[in-house]
Formats: C-alpha cells, structure tokens, sequence
C-alpha cells in the first residue's frame, strides 16, 4: 500500500507539537539529571552507586565524605573526585566484631566524625558503642560494651551507652555524644574516659539547666563552634538537635544548657527568631566555618539555618512535601533527611535517608544528588515551557 507524503508545513507542525508534549511531561531542561532512589550496596562511580537508608556524614578536609549507611551496617567513603567504595563493614551482615575492612561488623551505625588524621568515630547505635575506625579500615571499640545498654560512666569498655546516635571530636581529642536512649550527653577523653556532662539518664524532659538540672529528649545531631578550651576542659559551645522536644540546644562552656532555638512540644516549619521558631523532628546538625549551624528538619523534610543568636531560616526543600528533586530552595525536595555536614566552601552534605541518596546543598541553596546520570529521555527539548 502506498503511503501519501504528508505536506512539509504540516510534517513540522506535528513535530513541534511533539517536542512540546515531551518536554512538558518528561524533561524541563536539556541537560535534565535522573537519580535511583533504589537501595543497595553498590560501590564505584557514577549511577550505579547505591546506598541503604544512609543515616549520618562526614566530610574531611580534603573534600573526602564518609557515610554511616546505616541499613547496610557498613561505613562508605566518597573521594573528592566522587568514587565510593566500602571502608568497612559488610553490607547485610551486622554484628560487633573488631577487624580490618570487611571484617569489621557494625549494627545500625549512627552518627560519625573525622579527624585530622583521617579517622572516623562513630556511634555504632544498635550495638550501644563507639567505634573508631582508622583511614586504612581498621575498627576498634574505644568506649561501651556491644549488646549492653546502660548508663554508667566509667573508663571504655566499663561504661555503657544506650543508642548512641550523634558524635563530634574536639581539637584535643575529646569526644561528645548523644546518648540518645538515656536523654544525655556524654563525654569521652581521649584516655577513654566516659562521663555524663548534661541530662539525667531516664529522665526524659525539656528543661534548661546545668549537668543533671538539664533534660533531653531523644537527642540526636550534635556540633561544636569552636575546637576546645583548655582551661575548662570543654568544647566552647556544644549545639544538639533534641529530636523529641523539636528545638536546638546550646550547653555552654560552663556546662549550661539553654534553648536556642524552637519550642519544646510544639511542631511546625516556622522560620523566626527563638521561641518562635518551629521544628519537626530535627536530626542531624552540623556548623559551617561562618559559623551558621545547619539542621535536617525530618519530619519537615527541610533543610534549615539557625543562626547563633537563633534566628532560623529555610535553605531548601518545601515543608512537609516528600522527594527527590533537585533544584533551588523550595523547588528541591529530600525524604527523611539524617545526617548533615559542611565542606570548607560551606556547601552542605546530606544523607537523604529516605531516598537511599547523598544531597548537596551550596549555600544559596541550590541541591543537587551525587551519582545522578544524564536524562535518558530521547526528547530534544528546544524550549522549556
């Protein structure tokens, strides 16, 4: 059967119409980027890449990240030049063991932190421990006994922890820990030496005070402004995301807790300043060289600011709308966001649990996902509508 020519205007017209429709529903620019949100373990490059529920991150001076991918019981590093391999740790296998590289097991690690030198701390949650985890892969226990939750202080593995979430070192080598299950934070020598510095273990509450006068409740990220003070053997300022009571707590270099920001038993998004400022669910909490602290907003799937003197902001994401889009500010979209860090350029490292992805965020808010790939849309799209 022979076929009629169509007429050349009107051959163009449908092909416009055609390129129209593509572009309308699959492709808002030409050099659109596609991310898996699958779960996986997969090392490498590019986007084959896969993480499980990745809940907490570190980023070292030189650009590497270092990933708690929590699901898969295992800790990950991303080189500078974006290529992700296993430190340590067995992807699907938990347990406690010391060892070297796959030898190692963790269960449900938490919140970790770099050094100078390369190594990670990190709260191995589940197991009611703190690890330490060397630039070649080799892990050790340095506080808390696996299995045994509790809350006595004591000297490494005498003391006890109970779900351990966040971690931050200090410049003299002490390490500060939210003792999530026991309302505390914890503090750790770099003899190994564990006390309770605020909260009173088992007493879940919001109040503001010194030491065991201070609760928590469910606290979770926590960051230092400053690297230590050697007269008072204490980091200057401690900052801590208290998950249950949705607010941000400062404790002092005298030991005293106050609120900065938020209001305990009240949820919401509000920006603003004090007290009136809203959080849901706030997690993980890292501050940046200008001395901005910045929040995962979790059960807001927000990215959020507070200043020092606790203002707090919006950075990116759309209050209570759950994604994986990248973009600018509101345009953006994070599901569950955990752990959070800052690059010396103060761009912002995010492990978007939810989304099984690690999110960038530059300081003016633009998000962006590592190990995205080109669209695989054939449509050439010549306008964007």
């Amino acid at each position: 059967m022979r076929i009629a020519k169509l007429p050349a205007r009107l051959s163009l017209c449908l092909l416009a119409l055609t390129l129209a429709a593509c572009c309308r529903t699959s492709q808002t620019t030409c050099d659109a980027t596609t991310s898996s949100t699958e779960a996986g373990s997969t090392d490498g490059s590019g986007s084959k890449v896969r993480f499980n529920q990745p809940g907490a991150i570190a980023v070292d001076a030189g650009g590497n990240l270092f990933v708690a991918d929590t699901a898969n019981n295992t800790v990950r590093k991303i080189t500078a030049a974006g290529d992700a391999s296993t430190l340590a740790g067995s992807a699907g296998n938990s347990g406690s063991s010391d060892g070297n590289g796959s030898l190692a097991r963790f269960n449900q690690p938490g919140g970790i932190a770099v050094d100078a030198a390369g190594n990670l701390y990190l709260a191995d949650t589940q197991n009611h421990t703190i690890r330490m985890v060397t630039s070649a892969g080799l892990v050790t226990t340095i506080a808390g006994r696996a299995g045994q939750a509790g809350q006595d202080d004591g000297t490494a593995g005498n003391a006890r922890f109970n779900q351990p979430w966040g971690v931050t070192r200090d410049a003299a080598g002490n390490l500060y820990v939210t003792d999530t299950g026991n309302a505390t934070v914890r503090k750790i020598t770099a003899a190994g030496v564990v006390t309770t510095l605020a909260g009173s273990a088992g007493n879940q509450g919001s109040s503001d005070g010194a030491g065991t006068r201070a609760q928590f409740n469910l606290p979770r990220g926590i960051a230092l402004d400053s690297a230590s003070n050697p007269a008072a053997n204490l980091a200057v300022n401690i900052y801590i995301a208290d998950t249950g009571n949705n607010t941000i707590r400062k404790i002092d270099q005298n030991g005293v807790v106050s609120t900065l920001a938020g209001t305990a038993g009240s949820s919401g998004s509000d920006d603003g300043s004090g007290q009136r400022a809203r959080f849901s669910q706030p997690y993980g909490l890292a501050i940046d060289s200008s001395g901005n602290i910045r929040i995962s907003d979790n059960g807001n799937q927000l990215i959020r600011t507070v200043s020092v003197t606790g203002v707090a902001s919006t950075l990116a994401g759309a209050a209570g709308t759950a994604g994986d889009a990248s973009g600018s500010g509101s345009k953006a979209s994070f599901n569950q966001p955990k752990g959070v860090a800052a690059d010396a350029a103060n761009n912002i490292y995010v492990a978007d649990t939810g989304n099984n992805l690690i999110r960038k965020v530059t300081t003016d808010g633009q998000v962006s996902t590592l190990f995205s790939s080109g669209s695989s849309s054939s449509c050439l799209c010549l306008f964007k509508f």
